[in-house]
């Protein structure tokens, strides 16, 4: 059967990508033997239930993977409390209260829909593969159930190309299904007889399935699934059957990386393998430390050759027999395995690991008698150090998410009806993560030391004339992450400012006719008496 010419060339790519990434594979199965043994089928086909830990003598490693893993998760994307709102790009459009409440509606409603769809679970993995092999992806679709699914897709699986600009924006994704399972994932393909066949006679048997999405090269709109921005086929490896041709208005896939060694390369680089050869040489270490450890406590023995009766019993309450007349023993054979310089260098290279996952850092523990500026300057210099991971993370992970996100329950009517003025606006993403807040503490840390400053200084001079305290009022709201119902709006400000202007008037006014009355009825006896005096 000849194979469609775009299927042909779907298939080219995916060779072309394969061979390109093969010089990372090796790489990455060595990591996740060591650090994500769950995850170790890249280059090995392991069966279904067979052991992946047999290579680990020490779990530092994977424990702080797990730790740091955790640590992003919930200080960026916790569900528990929100982690991002939206924001017009347009100051203007942020002063209309319409319009604000009803883009804090939109997030809160994609809170929502993260808290109960499968996000948590997902990208927990995700941070586990970014982690250890310093690129990781994840699919979004729609969900007629929770609204919104996500799935983490294993290293092993996906092949990607970058643009001009440095950004993923084609991948081809290699996944195996069951053949009997082919119909009810694509029920409007043109199934031929060969794949009927086998799906027929062996309904149980793996195949796969080539799915690649790329920007496209002649996007017309939206008036059919393909004439999108980017184009999404389905082929069948085997037969070369296109299963499903359509499209996708935005990329469907989020395909962070950790960081880049160069511009060259287009996979990321990971804190797991620069911690890579202390991890093998910690485990090589460990591997002797418990040989050394098995022979200090059950030693070899030296046996007389000629004073016992063999075989010597070394079980708990056996018996040996020796020749009378002889002071032979058995002894055992001192080996030396006490060695405090082994376990010392153990420490090192678990330290050097933790070093790489900040473990220290992570863990570090808050005394009961730290003040809350201690405690403030603790939780700075644990952001500090994840700082740098947050400039690519944002970029190529959280943003990519949350316009997928958002415009796909846009597209449902998930969303309350928008106000007309919020047509053709353009909107923003602020963060209000644990991490981003963190790194917004030391500004306001500044402008409250700041306000401080002046206030002593305001007997001197009026140096509070020089504060615009509105502008002020937005920038610690901005930084805190206010949301717009607890805060008036300023036609509200203004009214009671005026009103309380109006107020301290008449206040004044009352105050100063009274006086004037309290004078008047002072002055009203002095001059009565003046006038008898005259008659």
């Amino acid at each position: 059967m000849a194979i469609n010419k775009k299927a042909k060339e779907i298939l080219e790519k995916y060779n072309t990508l394969k061979s390109q990434r093969q010089t990372w594979e090796d790489h990455w199965q060595d990591i996740a033997n060591y650090f994500l043994p769950r995850k170790s089928n890249i280059t090995l086909k392991r069966t279904k239930g067979d052991k992946r830990h047999d290579q680990i003598y020490d779990g530092t490693a994977t424990h702080a993977l797990e730790l740091l893993s955790a640590s992003l998760n919930g200080m960026l994307t916790n569900t528990i409390s929100p982690w991002f709102v939206l924001k017009f790009r347009s100051e203007m459009m942020n002063q209309d209260d319409e319009a604000t409440e009803w883009l804090e509606s939109c997030a809160k409603v994609m809170q929502q829909v993260f808290q109960r769809s499968n996000f948590q679970q997902e990208v927990f993995e995700l941070y586990h593969e970014l982690l250890a092999f310093g690129t990781s992806a994840m699919f979004i679709t729609d969900d007629f159930k929770d609204d919104l699914r996500f799935k983490t897709i294993h290293i092993s699986e996906i092949f990607i190309t970058e643009n001009e600009r440095g950004m993923v924006d084609c991948l081809v994704r290699r996944f195996q299904v069951k053949n009997k399972n082919i119909p009810s994932m694509y029920p409007d393909a043109v199934i031929p007889p060969a794949l009927a066949s086998k799906i027929q006679n062996a309904p149980y048997d793996d195949t796969f399935i080539i799915h690649s999405v790329q920007a496209s090269e002649n996007a017309m709109g939206y008036e059919s699934s393909k004439n999108m921005d980017f184009t999404s086929c389905h082929v069948h490896e085997d037969t070369g059957v296109i299963l499903r041709d359509s499209g996708f208005r935005e990329f469907p896939y989020v395909v962070p990386r950790y960081l880049k060694s160069s511009s060259n390369e287009i996979y990321g680089r990971s804190p797991a393998m620069n911690a890579l050869p202390d991890v093998k040489m910690l485990n090589t270490m460990s591997k002797t430390t418990i040989k050394a450890a098995q022979k200090q406590i059950d030693p070899p023995l030296m046996v007389p050759d000629d004073g016992f009766v063999l075989p010597v019993r070394t079980i708990p309450g056996g018996l040996n027999f020796y020749r009378s007349g002889t002071r032979e023993r058995i002894e055992p054979l001192n080996i030396g395995a006490n060695n405090p310089l082994g376990l010392q260098m153990e420490e090192q290279r678990r330290k050097a690991i933790r070093e790489n996952f900040f473990v220290d850092q992570l863990m570090m523990v808050q005394g009961q008698n730290m003040t809350a500026t201690e405690v403030m300057q603790r939780t700075e210099e644990k952001m500090r150090l994840l700082g740098p991971v947050l400039g690519r993370l944002q970029s190529e992970f959280l943003q990519p998410l949350i316009t997928r996100s958002f415009n796909l329950l846009f597209k449902n009517n998930k969303f309350a009806q928008p106000p007309e003025t919020v047509s053709d606006q353009d909107i923003e993403i602020e963060y209000v993560s644990p991490l981003a807040k963190a790194q917004k503490t030391q500004e306001l840390s500044s402008v409250m030391r700041g306000i401080e400053i002046f206030g002593s200084l305001q007997n001197v001079a009026p140096v509070f004339d020089y504060l615009d305290i509105d502008g002020l009022v937005d920038h610690v709201k901005d930084v805190l992450g206010l949301p717009a119902k607890v805060m008036r709006s300023r036609g509200e400000v203004q009214q009671i400012q005026q009103q309380k202007q109006a107020a301290e008037i008449e206040q004044a006014q009352m105050q100063q006719a009274q006086q004037v009355a309290e004078s008047a009825g002072k002055i009203a006896p002095a001059l009565k008496a003046m006038g008898g005096m005259n008659e």
